[in-house]
């Protein structure tokens, strides 16, 4: 295929990128014109992030041609790329953690244009609805917090393409509209703006065309204002996507779970304190949280996990027993499994196989048939069952945990709570950056958990999700949790608004 380069910024002819025998890329073929908004689309593992990383001059292609603004170029690194033009809000974030929000900027950028960074930095806040403290470590920011820093050190390069990777996953519905209006305005300005989601309904609603990928191959590249997001899920994954999440009537339970007066002080300066969070949830009911990130929930989610321990008794009591003094592990033993929002260095350790962190929740099983000696073999068996039950694509057997594609990994993560059966399950953005067929998977893997009468708190910034799964809705907002409302009870421009710090009168259940 040979693409007319006229009007065109950035485009690339058969472009194959490959990893041993496994072809990330094979022969793709791209374009994207000046001032387009284009997204790009497929499943985890269908080759977005290696192209884009192509792109941004992270990998080179093996072969194929890539041009800019009509000339056949080599990009020789990121730090060429940006000198290009091209820009990229990475979805796995390149931060220095022991560094400041500032000096992570100021690194990024030229010296030309690091006068007055800080004030810079304030007013691009505040136009993008993303606030952020200049001088906040990183180490101590959610993970929202950090896209919104690779969101603002962006932007300040004044990019002539910018790629954003799920840049909407972290704000409200109010600050998504706002968003896309400064993304058109950048459009009619003459920026290029590559959008990679899996909330099709934002294909639809922002961009021109789209670019579909399946298994490392371009199937096709289409007007979005022509598709609708099922037929967007059906060219990703190659036949029909049947949604199968809806919820069973079951009788709930007794109470299970009772958090009371759940109270901590903030860490530092940088951290949320919480404010008598009380929750009460019955078997079989599912809790969705909703909030911007850096509202607590990171601290919520330490003290429900036991990575925080409250000193008051009976402060979180499931099943009559309190746990308010437990760590993880012994948690664990009270038939609970946890979904942490951060995959690598909390869920997973990036340089173990799959079937060693498989290993790291279930050690107790792992070693039990073994005299207490881990049982490498039962864990691996383990863990080719998640690969296979969740689809989990990997490049070859037992893989570390670093070689699979944040979604993919995070299917590895579900599989493997939901695997043992919990009778409580508490997770922290279950579906954040999988792909419409693996979220479908996800969530209802979490309502048969919740239909076996497992209780489960969903905490989560995709506000679509929460109200998809939850039975009871709440927010939290500067470590204040709302009243608890039924689902029918509130809609999602009211969940915004108590986002953004806004109550409500109505009433509670």
């Amino acid at each position: 295929m040979t693409i007319n380069h006229n009007n065109i910024l950035f485009s690339g002819e058969n472009i194959t990128k490959a990893f041993g025998a496994f072809k990330a890329n094979d022969n793709v073929n791209f374009s994207i014109s000046k001032g387009e908004i284009h997204a790009l689309l497929g499943e985890n593992g269908a080759g977005k992030s290696t192209f884009v990383k192509i792109i941004y001059g992270l990998l080179k292609p093996d072969s194929g041609k890539i041009f800019w603004k009509g000339e056949a170029i080599d990009i020789n690194g990121p730090k060429h790329a940006r000198e290009l033009g091209i820009g990229m809000v990475f979805q796995h974030f390149s931060l220095f953690h022991a560094l400041t929000v500032l000096e992570n900027i100021s690194l990024a950028l030229p010296n030309n244009i690091t006068t007055d960074l800080e004030k810079r930095i304030k007013h691009l806040s505040i136009e993008y609805g993303l606030q952020i403290d200049p001088h906040s470590r990183i180490y101590n920011l959610s993970v929202g917090e950090q896209q919104r820093v690779e969101i603002i050190r962006c932007l300040l390069q004044d990019p002539e393409l910018l790629i954003m990777d799920e840049p909407t996953s972290v704000l409200t519905p109010q600050e998504i509209s706002k968003l896309f209006k400064v993304l058109d305005k950048l459009s009619k300005n003459g920026c290029s703006i590559l959008f990679i989601t899996h909330k099709l309904e934002e294909v639809r609603s922002l961009t021109s065309k789209a670019t579909i990928l399946r298994r490392g191959v371009n199937i096709a590249t289409v007007k979005t204002k022509d598709h609708t997001a099922k037929s967007f899920s059906q060219m990703m994954v190659g036949h029909e996507v049947k949604d199968q999440s809806s919820k069973k009537k079951i009788i709930k339970s007794n109470n299970l779970l009772s958090i009371n007066n759940l109270s901590r002080p903030a860490e530092n300066q940088f951290s949320v304190s919480l404010k008598n969070i009380n929750i009460n949830l019955k078997g079989g009911e599912i809790l969705g949280i909703a909030g911007i990130a850096g509202n607590g929930q990171y601290e919520l989610m330490q003290a429900l996990t036991g990575e925080f321990l409250v000193n008051k008794k009976n402060t979180i009591v499931f099943n009559n027993n309190d746990l308010s003094s437990l760590k993880p592990h012994e948690r664990r033993k009270y038939s609970i499994s946890f979904i942490p929002e951060e995959r690598i260095g909390h869920a997973t350790v990036s340089t173990f196989k799959l079937s060693d962190n498989y290993y790291l929740t279930d050690y107790i099983n792992a070693s039990a048939s073994n005299y207490g000696v881990i049982n490498s073999q039962f864990s691996k068996n383990m863990a080719d069952r998640i690969v296979q039950d969740y689809d989990v694509r990997t490049p070859h057997e037992n893989p570390s945990a670093s070689a699979l594609s944040g979604g993919n990994l995070q299917k590895f993560i579900v599989g493997r709570e939901i695997l043992r059966d919990p009778k409580l399950l508490i997770a922290s953005q279950p579906t954040w950056g999988v792909d419409v067929g693996a979220a479908l998977e996800i969530r209802s893997q979490i309502l048969k958990i919740a239909e076996r009468g497992a209780a489960v708190i969903i905490i989560s910034q995709d506000i679509d999700e929460i109200f998809l799964l939850s039975d009871i809705i709440s927010v939290i907002y500067d470590g204040n949790l709302s009243n608890h409302f039924k689902k029918n009870k509130i809609n999602i421009e009211q969940i915004g608004l108590l986002m953004g710090g806004s109550k409500l009168k109505e009433h509670s259940i």
